[in-house]
């Protein structure tokens, strides 16, 4: 299993994806991408544990 880093795009739940912007030990805080179905969602935020999401995208660190 791979874990995401901050600025990863993640999906989770089927088809909703989000941008991480905190790893923890257990799971990620993601922002909700917009344009994905959120109704399930109150917040514009959420955490999701590591055995539940995919990485879409990652992130290019240029330096």
């Amino acid at each position: 299993m791979k874990i995401a880093e901050v600025g990863n795009m993640i999906e989770f739940k089927g088809s909703v994806r989000g941008i991480v912007e905190k790893v923890y030990e257990n799971s990620v805080i993601v922002e909700l991408v917009k344009g994905t179905q959120i109704d399930d969602f109150p917040f514009e935020r959420t955490v999701v544990n590591h055995k539940n999401y995919t990485i879409v995208n990652k992130t290019n660190k240029a330096v």
